[in-house]
């Protein structure tokens, strides 16, 4: 009779559970049995494990063998399990040395070759097993992956072969080293390259500098979709805790964690046909859905009001709360979804209303309708409404070109102040709190009489009253200015194009 026990890691959300494998061999007729809630995948390793023993020249032991996924009540899906229940097997049986199988933590499927192919999910693994204080012990293909996470100590095996001679201490694997960041470029398209359209550059720069979200409104080809694809350029780059954060989504996702995209904010950009549980997430076992791969990114959505307004609806709490609860029957996932939203529409159906050619024929009731898409909840949320109006034709003429601020740039000024707003608050204007806006978003009195003024004139709600204050602090910060001032207090309310009553 013998016992051997792996630790492993199953996915529950972004988190990584602890799994203990226990592998117990005893006499009896020859049989191999997984109990522990596997699910199809996880049953079907015995026979992946089977065939990697045989052909790697290790005895399959001919006894009953009983693998526990602990705990029980804890569904496992996947072949992520295959390396530790191969492990195990052979710890039990005597065939490699068990004394030190505690110190590690093991992920990996399974070839019938015995070759280790990776497995999702490998970041949230990798800063679980720092934290417990064990090494890890990986598919090559996710080393890279697995060593993001700062001081973990990962090694990776190509083949079962090779973690079976760095276990025995015959042929000890390689240590994997963090890469090296500190030149990392963003390669974003760059903002000099947007001809004219000034009012939208200084917007997208005061949204990037106090993580605002903006709607901005105008007539086909007038550059909002360029304009938001330059965003990113003029973004800092994430902090490390960030970037583990965002990298833990997307390694959890269908697509799986592109190294290249490291400490970049993630720029998601959905068709206007996807679902509300494509944004949202979902499925049997809960996936991370746009939102959250959009988590401390930005979330760019075209043609907002051509998309389903139930589709819209479920951008509002996360908005507010910063997650994502997805509740099934017998689970719950939570995601983060830390995201800036910035969308782009037409004024009309047509697209041409207001133009100087006289091409909109739409009428009022279209045009309202058209709009109407657009709940009042959800408008109130969106921090900044602009206009991006047709540019004149003469900006064509190559002479005309006037060369605009490079994205390095502005993003110099923007990482400025997102410095100061992170050390007086500890946190960007966007995410400030009711006590942080009465703290740091206070106004003269005559500033504060000129903003219930435009709040009776405009119909704004209390929400709307917060945002002001602290979109005008971002724009104070940017000025370098410790105290919101008449100039910073107008330039908001100037960004609240669509509360504005057409008829005043």
């Amino acid at each position: 009779m013998s016992l051997a026990q792996i630790v492993s890691r199953a996915q529950e959300g972004v988190k990584a559970t602890e799994i203990l494998v226990e592998v117990h061999i005893t006499n009896g007729l020859p049989a191999l049995s997984i109990v522990g809630m596997p699910e199809t995948a996880v049953k079907e390793s015995k026979d992946r494990v089977r065939g990697a023993l045989i052909n790697s020249q290790f005895e399959f032991p001919t006894r009953r063998i009983t693998i526990n996924l602990a705990p029980a009540d804890l569904p496992k899906e996947g072949g992520r399990f295959d390396l530790a229940i191969a492990i195990g097997i052979l710890a039990a049986s005597g065939q490699i040395p068990a004394d030190k199988l505690d110190q590690y933590e093991f992920a990996g499927e399974l070839a019938l070759s015995g070759e280790i192919r990776p497995v999702k999910a490998m970041i949230p693994m990798s800063v679980a097993c720092r934290q417990a204080g064990r090494k890890l012990i990986c598919p090559v293909a996710n080393v890279r992956e697995a060593a993001l996470a700062k001081d973990a100590e990962v090694y990776g095996g190509q083949h079962l072969l090779d973690v079976c001679a760095h276990l025995d201490h015959s042929k000890p694997l390689a240590a994997a080293s963090a890469p090296d960041w500190s030149r990392l470029q963003n390669n974003a398209p760059d903002m000099d390259e947007v001809q004219g359209q000034s009012h939208a550059k200084r917007a997208l720069e005061i949204a990037a500098a106090g993580g605002h979200s903006l709607l901005m409104i105008g007539p086909p080809g007038t550059g909002k979709t360029m304009l938001s694809s330059r965003l990113p350029g003029i973004l800092p780059l994430m902090t490390e805790p960030e970037a583990l954060e965002t990298a833990s989504i997307a390694s959890i996702s269908d697509h799986g964690m592109q190294a290249q995209n490291w400490m970049r904010r993630p720029f998601r950009s959905p068709h206007h046909t996807a679902s509300g549980v494509a944004l949202v997430g979902g499925g049997p076992n809960p996936r991370p859905g746009e939102i959250s791969l959009a988590h401390n990114g930005i979330m760019f959505l075209d043609e907002l009001p051509e998309f389903d307004r139930k589709v819209l609806e479920v951008l509002r709490e996360p908005m507010e709360s910063g997650r994502i609860v997805i509740s099934r029957a017998a689970r719950q996932a939570e995601f983060p979804a830390k995201f800036q939203l910035i969308a782009a529409m037409n004024p009309c159906p047509c697209g041409y209303l207001g133009d100087l050619q006289g091409r909109c024929h739409c009428t009022a009731d279209q045009v309202t309708r058209y709009r109407q898409k657009i709940s009042g909840p959800l408008m109130d949320r969106i921090d900044m409404h602009i206009e991006v109006p047709a540019l004149p034709v003469s900006i064509l003429r190559k002479k005309a070109r006037i060369q605009g601020e490079s994205s390095a740039d502005i993003r110099q000024r923007v990482e400025k102040s997102r410095k100061r707003q992170l050390q007086r608050n500890g946190t960007i204007n966007a995410q400030l709190g009711s006590e942080g806006i009465d703290n740091n978003c206070q106004l003269s009195s005559n500033d504060q009489l000129l903003l219930e003024q435009a709040m009776v004139k405009l119909g704004l709600s209390m929400r709307a009253h917060q945002k002001i204050l602290k979109l005008s602090r971002t724009i104070a910060d940017l000025d370098g200015e410790s105290a919101i001032r008449t100039a910073h207090l107008t330039e908001a309310l100037s960004y609240r194009q669509l509360d504005r009553n057409p008829a005043l």
